[in-house]
């Protein structure tokens, strides 16, 4: 054994067998390191390049030069979503569980798919429809990373197919009869709430649904309600639904005109509902009609806006404004894109978008409604026309994502709904009334395996 008084033992960089380390040694190891971590960099790089189908592109303060898209492909970023769609959706059939059909046709069967295409809410019939034809459904239920749950609820009651009553009981009769809704408590099922009533169109959403996905327009209703429906960890904000005649490919029914030959301004185009900031509109527009056009729109009779009519008056501002009316969201603020003029949003609460691509105090204005005046036309007023045409050039790039085309296309509104769906999926499936065993499998509280549980099950 070693004494303590031994010599100790030299563990240090010079020994007698190593040769002394040299200045020149010190420089060339240090340009080793560093031309490594370079090139390893650059390499890294390229890589990621030329292996992902759609790479990390950063759209956020990238206009100084414009919209950074290739060949109209908006490209969502890396962190958080992955570099390509990657993922599974289940659309259960309308003759698979018992009230689907109710929830979209009405008790009787008698509203049509076509009422229904029209107006905000075509866009519930949109996303069914297109999630039918999508690459990335799937027919088999436990392969699914998602399940969608077609219901064109809020057109069946506006067409007088369902009342509210009917609409609560109805939903919850279908989520009684799907095991895999129970089995993740809602998580992994998506639900498309169109109009600015959101969820509260299914009165007991908080009690059935509020695990779920829910799309909609709608991020606010506390001036409602006590509660919003909208919850920014789960849910998605969709576009508006724009008439398909100004957003399909080609010409649309309407142009846009140059800045020169616009006669406006800005403009309003909506009814006034009793709304504070669309009565101030519509008082300041008679202060300054030359300025401000808000014509009153009848939408009966002879002097009813039709649907061209009504594109024609809008392109002929350069500011389209968009106050909220009986909820926060508007669609005049996506019509406006269409047309070119650039929206300025006077609504205080409202959620767009695609805020993860869009960056959008580079393609609209938001300005706060409570200072609705002279102030605001005289603020418009002030903004160069060259300043204008660049808003309309971006906006201009972007407004593809507000069409709901399929997700083969470049850009669209589905393709970056499926995007954002492609962060909701979770692959542990956990519920108030789902149980797991040491063998991976889920049991209810009688200890019944997934597979035997048979509808009704008992919900929440």
């Amino acid at each position: 054994m070693a004494s303590l008084t031994s010599k100790p033992r030299n563990f240090g960089a010079y020994n007698h067998y190593a040769s002394p380390c040299t200045r020149t040694h010190q420089i060339g190891a240090l340009f080793l390191v560093v031309s490594t971590f370079f090139v390893t960099r650059l390499f890294d790089q390229w890589f990621s390049e030329s292996n992902s189908v759609t790479p990390k592109i950063d759209l956020h303060r990238s206009y100084s030069a414009g919209v950074t898209s290739d060949n109209g492909i908006l490209r969502w970023p890396e962190r958080g979503y992955g570099s390509h769609l990657s993922l599974k959706i289940y659309v259960y059939d309308e003759n698979e569980i018992d009230g689907l059909k109710e929830l979209m046709y009405g008790r009787d069967g008698s509203v049509k798919t076509t009422a229904c295409l029209k107006g905000q809410w075509g866009s519930q019939v949109k996303i069914h429809k297109l999630l039918l034809e999508s690459k990335f459904r799937t027919s088999k239920k436990d392969e699914a990373d998602l399940f969608f749950v077609p219901a064109y609820a809020k057109c069946v009651r506006m067409l007088g197919g369902l009342n509210d009553k009917e609409i609560n009981q109805t939903y919850v009769k279908v989520l009684s009869q799907m095991p895999h809704f129970r089995r993740s408590g809602g998580r992994d099922h998506i639900f498309v709430f169109p109009s600015g009533a959101g969820a509260h169109l299914f009165r007991s959403w908080p009690t059935f649904i509020n695990r779920s996905i829910i799309l909609t327009p709608e991020g606010d209703r506390t001036d409602k309600k006590d509660t919003t429906a909208f919850n920014t960890w789960k849910d998605i904000i969709i576009p508006g639904n724009v008439d398909d005649a100004m957003t399909k490919k080609g010409k649309p029914d309407v142009q846009p005109l140059p800045l020169s030959k616009r006669k406006f301004l800005a403009n309003y185009l909506g009814r006034a509902q009793g709304k504070a900031g669309r009565l101030k509109l519509i008082d300041l527009s008679k202060q300054y009609p030359d300025k401000l056009e808000c014509p009153d729109l009848k939408f009966s009779g002879t002097e009813k806006f039709g649907r061209t009519t009504y594109f024609e008056h809008l392109r002929n501002a350069k500011f389209c404004l968009a106050p909220r009316g009986e909820s926060s969201w508007t669609l005049r603020f996506y019509e406006s894109f269409f047309v070119e003029c650039v929206p300025v949003l006077l609504s205080d609460h409202a959620e767009l978008p695609f805020q993860n691509v869009i960056d959008y105090n580079q393609v609209s204005i938001k300005w706060p409604s409570s200072r609705i005046g002279t102030e605001l036309l005289d603020y418009l007023a002030s903004i160069p026309d060259g300043d204008i045409e660049g808003m309309i050039a971006r906006g201009r790039k972007i407004r593809c994502l507000f069409v709901y085309g399929p997700d083969s296309a470049p850009c669209s509104a589905v393709k970056g709904i499926l995007w954002e769906l492609q962060r909701k999926v979770r692959h542990f499936h956990q519920s108030t009334e789902t149980f797991w065993l040491h063998n991976g499998s889920f049991v209810n509280r009688e200890l019944v395996h997934f597979s035997s549980w048979r509808p009704p099950m008992p919900l929440p």
